[in-house]
């Protein structure tokens, strides 16, 4: 018979397969057990208690996206939040934005189960703490807390048998929509129709609303019952048919959408074009008039070629990497406006605009609205035109084994630069030339001469090779992306699988 044991988060990180990433866990759903959430869940409240932040009688704000295994999982945190003493204020299906932007002003700890944009058979956790985001420097204090398993709790597949029951649902849109109508006035989209591709994205009835609010018109595209992993950083080919048709068919101004957990934006144009999300961010940082912006090395370098802010600071990819970047510059210049940006469209504001309080969290709210509202009589293809000729695409090769990735930036970074230099140009000269320029702040990043660029990284919480382009023309960075994936998959991986 079983008993009572006490395990570390590291353990159980090996032993599940579901490992601590960026601002959480990720995994498929089927790994993520009852007993593995509870387990995370309450090491991630055992870490705040040590350092000052969550005691006994604490609240604790809890919501998910519409995944189906979110319930289960919301239930298995909820109640780890009951065995630490903790009282569960459940903000039900909601995005993780609004739920941030409620519990920091409460100043109370979260808890936010979503998978993002990763397909419907995974999901994840994301923690905040009262202030913010779990950042880098707090993953050490969470993965090495030890927690105690009791199988007595616990049926088949690791069910728990007494689960929390989720109290009602506290409405936490009402401030988040708020938020928006005050800052940018119940007019501000008025004469606009705005095209909502909701699919399954959680906030897809909040973006109906928020038009609404400000004074446009919504027409609610595309909405599904089935989880739908769309990607605002790889968007998928039948998201761009789809938009074209749409603004084909209706007389929009503009199309919106979100990822799944409904952080991250997606903008097209009145022809049903999607922006990229960097080029919407650095539009929302000069909406806000921004004096630093902090964004991933990954990102658009239009940023710093547009001259559309006074200062540039580039980071590893990840949100916890922009935050504390963020946090630093606002210390240096506490008179700065500071915000930052992803490649995936998520904005983050470090610091207070005017009436708009700082939201140092992924966010598509703003950067939609900005977008939107500060093209005024111009249409958005008009804005876009108006910065410098610089266009990225990305894409990813999803089941690319970690090992796979691992040969990959092992063979290309082995040895001086100058001999890098010849390596790249002999696998990838006759696709973008002649390479000029290395960064490995985040995976392997080459510049050539003529500018272009071709970044691959593995990612952080799946197993997927993404590659970044960049180039003068939106068909050459598409081209080179393709062609670049292309060349790995069919004469890297396998040479290297051969010489090992």
């Amino acid at each position: 018979m079983s008993r009572i044991h006490t395990v570390t988060v590291a353990d159980l990180m090996a032993q599940s397969g579901v490992p601590f990433g960026t601002s959480g866990v990720r995994g498929l759903a089927s790994a993520m057990t009852d007993r593995l959430c509870h387990a995370y869940a309450t090491a991630f409240l055992r870490y705040l208690s040590d350092i000052g932040e969550f005691s006994a009688g604490d609240k604790v704000a809890l919501a998910g996206d519409l995944r189906t295994s979110t319930p289960r999982i919301l239930t298995a945190c909820a109640t780890a939040v009951r065995d630490c003493g903790g009282e569960v204020v459940f903000c039900g299906y909601t995005p993780t934005p609004a739920l941030a932007f409620h519990a920091m002003g409460s100043g109370i700890a979260s808890i936010m189960v979503t998978g993002s944009h990763i397909p419907a058979d995974r999901n994840g956790i994301k923690f905040y703490r009262p202030h913010g985001e779990v950042l880098k420097s707090d993953e050490a204090g969470i993965v090495g807390q030890s927690v105690t398993i009791d199988p007595a709790r616990y049926g088949p597949d690791d069910a728990l048998i007494d689960p929390a029951v989720l109290p009602s649902i506290l409405d936490v849109e009402d401030a988040y929509v708020a938020r928006y109508v005050f800052h940018f006035g119940a007019r501000a989209l008025s004469g606009l129709t705005i095209g909502v591709y909701q699919h399954s994205a959680v906030g897809r009835d909040l973006l109906v609303r928020v038009v609404e609010a400000l004074g446009g018109t919504a027409v609610p595209f595309g909405r599904s019952e089935q989880f739908v992993p769309v990607d605002t950083e790889a968007i998928r080919a039948e998201d761009v048919a789809l938009a074209a048709e749409w603004a084909a068919a209706n007389k929009v101004d503009a199309i919106i959408s979100t990822d799944g957990d409904s952080d991250r934006p997606l903008v097209a144009d009145a022809s049903g074009t999607w922006l990229r999300g960097d080029i919407v961010g650095l539009l929302c940082a000069r909406a806000v008039a921004a004096d630093v912006v902090v964004t991933p090395v990954s990102s658009n370098t239009v940023a710093e070629l547009s001259g559309a802010v006074p200062q540039v600071l580039r980071t590893r990819i990840g949100s916890p990497y922009v935050i504390a970047a963020m946090m630093e510059a606002a210390q240096r210049d506490p008179d700065a406006c500071v915000c930052g940006y992803e490649a995936n469209g998520g904005f983050l504001l470090g610091t207070p605009v005017g009436d708009l309080a700082a939201l140092p969290t992924r966010d598509a709210l703003l950067p939609i609205l900005a977008v939107i509202t500060t093209a005024g009589e111009k249409r958005v293809s008009e804005t876009v035109a108006e910065l410098p000729p610089r266009f990225t695409f990305s894409d990813r090769v999803a089941d690319f084994p970690q090992a796979h990735s691992a040969a990959l930036i092992a063979f290309l970074s082995e040895g001086d630069t100058a001999g890098q230099l010849t390596r790249i140009e002999q696998a990838f000269g006759a696709i973008a030339g002649k390479p000029a320029a290395i960064d490995t702040t985040d995976g392997y990043r080459m510049t050539f001469a003529d500018g272009a660029v071709i970044h691959f990284r593995p990612s952080g919480n799946a197993p997927e090779l993404r590659c970044y382009s960049e180039a003068e023309t939106e068909d050459r960075a598409r081209d080179i992306n393709r062609a670049a994936l292309a060349h790995v998959l069919a004469h890297v991986i396998p040479a290297l699988q051969i010489a090992g």
